[in-house]
């Protein structure tokens, strides 16, 4: 048998071939797990997305000059703020571990417990009014409760100022009025 000698030239090449025909395969898969992005699914073109992202952050930033306008004292600092709301809203979600390790951090920047406190007993107050579909609300919510941890809903705060019209001043507040007991029929005379 004969042994057929080939070109040197043509050696390299089919090595070149190989080696190329490898790292092709090889990049097919790469570019078959990464894939191009999917498209924006929120049907708003590129530059809305970043309109709204500009507005979010100005939101956010006229947040927490709110609140330090109105708050005195540390709860109303930025860094107390922040970590005060997600204390507050991780509690209202039942996410207790994550928001006991938040408000260690809260603690360690010396903001007030009992900001906290007050802030949630508010929130619990607007239970009814939260919808848990529409994560807005929630954090507005939140916010609100930062800010004035007194507030009161609607509808208890239309039925107080009834009640403490009726007992102003020192007076004493007048009992209900109960119906007089019916007489007894008496007998007739003989």
């Amino acid at each position: 048998m004969r042994r057929r000698v080939l070109d040197p030239r043509v050696a390299v090449l089919r090595h070149v071939a190989l080696a190329g025909l490898a790292l092709l395969i090889g990049s097919g898969s790469v570019f078959a797990q990464s894939g191009t992005p999917a498209p924006d699914q929120s049907g708003k073109p590129p530059a809305a997305n970043a309109a709204d992202a500009t507005k979010d952050n100005q939101r956010k930033t006229d947040e927490f000059v709110e609140a330090a306008q109105v708050i005195n004292g540390p709860a109303g600092n930025p860094e107390c703020v922040w970590l005060g709301r997600r204390v507050v809203s991780l509690m209202w979600r039942d996410d207790l571990d994550t928001a006991f390790r938040h408000l260690d951090l809260y603690d360690r920047f010396g903001c007030p417990g009992g900001h906290v406190q007050a802030a949630f007993r508010c929130l619990t107050r607007f239970g009814g009014q939260i919808d848990p579909k529409v994560a807005e609300t929630l954090s507005s919510r939140v916010h609100a409760c930062w800010v004035n941890p007194g507030a009161q809903p609607q509808a208890a705060a239309a039925a107080t100022p009834a009640a403490a019209s009726a007992t102003a001043g020192n007076a004493a507040p007048a009992p209900a009025a109960t119906p007089a007991p019916a007489a007894s029929p008496t007998p007739p005379a003989k």
